[in-house]
């Protein structure tokens, strides 16, 4: 063996680099939005610090959400999800499947974060698992919503890929929020 060079990085089976990447990568990511809500109460949870409307509570149980549907599309394709008119919206009056979409983003009076941060939990344990077990390569047709292109698949790596972008970027926001809030921060 020529020990001169570095030492060839040979993958491992079924892909399991991959699927170990995938997971801490999620883990990670993950690891910065759960950060920003340590010491917090339920009310400093519920409290907006912005213009926005988003807040810790709504953020973690948003992101559950969110990777929790992500997780059902990577086993089912789009399934049940509602195909929902968006432009045609009354914002005044949405019609119920609307509605609980907007409170998922809100940590409501009846809720704890202890309970979303248990849910957030299940879920990412779920997820982790489906990563390290899905054929990753599995593909299903998008839901119908204007975001998406329509007819357009995504594959069960696409959709993990996804979640880390969703996280990341919420991670970021909850940031924002937490300096906001009490000064602390994630990073820096």
């Amino acid at each position: 063996m020529d020990t001169s060079s570095p030492q060839a990085q040979h993958p491992t089976p079924s892909g399991s680099r991959e699927r170990d990447d995938l997971v801490e990568t999620l883990q990670r990511h993950r690891g910065f939005l759960l950060f920003t809500v340590r010491g917090i109460t339920d009310e400093q949870a519920r409290t907006r610090t912005t213009v926005s409307e988003l807040t810790l509570g709504g953020l973690i149980k948003h992101v559950a959400e969110t990777e929790a549907h992500w997780a059902t599309f990577m086993t089912e394709g789009a399934g049940t999800a509602p195909d929902i008119d968006w432009p045609s919206i009354d914002w005044q009056n949405p019609p119920p499947e609307v509605a609980a979409f907007q409170d998922s983003h809100r940590l409501t009076e009846d809720e704890t974060l202890a309970e979303q941060l248990a849910r957030y939990e299940q879920v990412a344990a779920r997820t982790d698992e489906l990563v390290r077990t899905l054929d990753l390569d599995t593909a299903y047709e998008l839901p119908k919503a204007p975001w998406f292109e329509p007819g357009a698949t995504w594959t069960v790596r696409r959709a993990a890929l996804h979640i880390v972008a969703e996280t990341s970027q919420h991670a970021g926001h909850a940031d924002i929020i937490r300096e906001a809030l009490d000064g602390q921060k994630t990073m820096g």
